[in-house]
Order: C-alpha cells, then structure tokens, then sequence
C-alpha cells in the first residue's frame, strides 16, 4: 500500500508543470527548438562592456553533454567514476542543489553523456551514451522511472554512441534507439510505457527528433544514420524516406524544418541541402558544401541561416537558394545561440565566444570574450539573463544584462 501511494505522489508530481522562471531554456535548443532565446534587452556593448563572469564549476565527464534550464537551475550529466551524475545546479551561485547518479560504463569515448536534459512538467528526462533513459523529479532528482531503450529495443549504438536528446511532445517522448521496426519510438512520458514503435529499421544517427506538421500531417523528422526520414506522430508510420550518407555515419546536426521544406547539413565534406516534402517524395532544392556542421546546430531567422563550418567559419546562408551572403574565419564546430537580434558564437578549437548581428547584409562584429578556453564544442545557450557556456573541463555562467 505504502509503495502504491508513493508512486501515485511521485507520477502526480511529474504531471505538475513547475513555476516558470524568466526566458528558461527547458530542452535541447531552447524553449521553440530554434536556437533562440527570447529574451530582450541584453548587453550588446561587449566592445565597451564585456559580460561578467557571475561563478565557473569543475565538469569532470571530459567531454560535450549540453545544460537545460528551469526552475532557477542549470541540469547537466557530469561522470564520476562509473556513474553518470545528473546535476541540479543554482543559475545564481554555481552550487548544487541535488545530484542524482546512473550507472554508466567507466571508459569514455569522446567524454561520457552527450545529451542535453529534457524538462518537462515536473519531470526531468536525461538518456546516456549507452541508451538509458531516466525520468527524475525536477525538485528533488528522486529518479520515477527508468528504461534501457538499446536493450528493450534491440538498438545498434553508433560508433560514439548515442548523443541525441529525449524530445518531448505533449505527453509523449520520441527517442531513437535504432531498433528494428525500431528507429524511432514514442513512450508516455509520465509512465515511460511504449505508446508505439516504427520508423523502418535505420540505425540512430546523432541528432535530436523534431516534430514538424508537414502537408497537413503531424510528423517526427529524424536524422538516421544514413537516411532523413518522416515518421507519422500518431502511429510511427514511416511517410518519406531521403537518403544522406555520409562519412563515419555522423549525421549529427539537427533538421530544420520550414512549412514542406526542411534543411539538413553534415560534416565530412558531405555538405548542406534544403529539401522539399511532398507526400512521399522528397526533392532537393539546392544542395552545396558552403555550410558542413559537424554536430553543431545552424539558427534560422528571417529567411536566412546562421551557423558555423567544420573548415573553421562562421557563416550566413540564404535559405531559399542556398546563396552565401558573408563567412568569416575562426570557429572550427563551435556552437551558436540566437538572442535579441544578436548572434554568440563560440570558437570551437579555442574556446573564444564572440557576438555579432544577426543580420544578411554583412559580419559585424559586437565584441569578444576569451571565454573558458580550448576545446568547447557544446552550444553555448541563453536563460535568466544569462550566457551559459562549457568546455570539456569546466562550465561557466556570465551575466548579459
């Protein structure tokens, strides 16, 4: 009786939505799936007014996993030994609220997580390298419910193993175990049931779900390892399928989709190419190799696309002909954030995080910090006023305001 009642508390407390801080930033690429934040009124004198750094903490995961934010907190997977360590950090001070550990292999490959944290509700929803995923409470990281969806699913990891984020939709959350019958699945967030199971047999590639309504059908569009394809939101149907191969299979950045026509890009030479849906066929725009993201996130605004090139440059693209409207050098895999009009961009090789415009008609540049240094390949993002940012050792909070 007394385990039935706690468990009632606790799936009753996953179902309750938490208090909504200023602009949080609750997923992978941000409260719109876009890169952007909502925030306004930032500091965009960095020239004359550079952001303060407000505390940095020590990460230990020697690796690239990307913060969330909610509820006045910073929710990471750090690694100690042979656990992932979810971490529940204060956005104020740098302290940890609550830790929270799993079990996850002691060797690294490219660090440990790659994952970014899902909040949902008041749930917290974290998926490791080797495929299990976790649902905590958001207050107190009491772990509700667990699944190993490699296992249950019979799922191929990927050369570097899974790095794609839980992505949740409603009360759903779609995963991609890479299974067959099995490339993507959806479970009930509040239970961690399988709601279905589909998408053809395709093995993950490294890039979070997104759900787009595509010719007046709700549908997940997901980044394979060797495919794009469409699967149906209601049943996990597979409507389209294009195929994308690339080296090593890294088809890591995210698509973006835009009404029936979606972006994709990939590193290794193989380049960037709009796509237009229409029922089951899929015809390429344009296609070039200006844009090769290796992992990192492009940002649509406004018709046209920011991001940077793994050749090491910053770049902005049209979206409708794929025309290069400027590029500048010193960005190798960095990531992007969008915010108030302005775009921070961080340099993946050393580190460095500079603001520019965001805008077509030329680079202009708004000033620069040293950052934390070396390699910093994680997306920095933007919450509560704030400029956060990680690089394999330490992660670090500055003030924008």
């Amino acid at each position: 009786m007394r385990k039935t009642l706690f468990k009632m508390v606790v799936l009753s407390a996953v179902l309750i939505p938490v208090t909504a801080f200023a602009a949080d930033w609750p997923r992978f690429l941000g409260p719109n799936g876009d890169g952007i934040s909502p925030e306004t009124g930032i500091n965009k004198d960095w020239a004359k007014k550079p952001p303060k750094m407000l505390w940095q903490v020590r990460m230990s995961d020697g690796g690239y996993a990307g913060p969330s934010v909610a509820d006045g907190k910073i929710f990471i997977i750090d690694h100690k030994g042979s656990n992932d360590i979810v971490r529940a950090i204060n956005i104020k001070t740098g302290k940890d609220v609550w830790t929270s550990p799993y079990p996850d292999s002691p060797r690294a490959n490219c660090g440990f997580a790659r994952a970014t944290p899902t909040v949902a509700g008041g749930g917290l929803y974290t998926l490791s390298r080797m495929g299990l995923l976790n649902c905590f409470l958001l207050k107190s990281g009491t772990k509700v419910w667990s699944r190993d969806i490699k296992k249950e699913f019979r799922g191929k990891l990927p050369k570097w193993q899974m790095a794609m984020s839980p992505f949740a939709d409603g009360d759903k959350l779609i995963l991609v175990p890479g299974g067959p019958n099995a490339c993507v699945v959806a479970l009930n967030r509040k239970t961690g049931k399988t709601i279905w199971k589909g998408g053809g047999s395709d093995t993950g590639g490294y890039a979070t779900p997104v759900a787009a309504t595509i010719n007046g059908r709700k549908q997940y569009v997901v980044f394979t390892a060797w495919n794009l394809i469409g699967v149906d939101a209601r049943t996990g149907s597979l409507l389209w399928k294009f195929p994308w191969k690339t080296k090593y299979d890294v088809n890591a950045a995210t698509p973006i989709v835009l009404n029936d026509s979606v972006f994709i890009t990939s590193n290794y030479g193989r380049g960037c190419a709009l796509l237009k849906i229409s029922g089951k066929q899929v015809r390429p725009v344009w296609q070039n190799k200006t844009m090769q993201s290796h992992f990192s996130t492009p940002i649509l605004l406004d018709g046209y696309l920011y991001g940077s090139t793994s050749s090491g440059q910053l770049v902005c693209m049209d979206w409708k002909t794929g025309a290069t409207k400027w590029q500048t050098r010193g960005y190798e895999k960095g990531g992007v954030v969008g915010v108030d009009g302005a775009l921070i961009a961080v340099d993946g090789r050393r580190g460095g995080i500079t603001m520019c415009e965001m805008s077509p008609d030329r680079y202009k540049e708004l000033g620069r910090l040293a950052g934390l240094g070396g390699q910093s390949w994680t997306a920095p993002i933007v919450a509560d006023g704030k400029l956060i940012v990680r690089n394999k050792s330490s992660l670090a909070c500055f003030d924008l305001k």
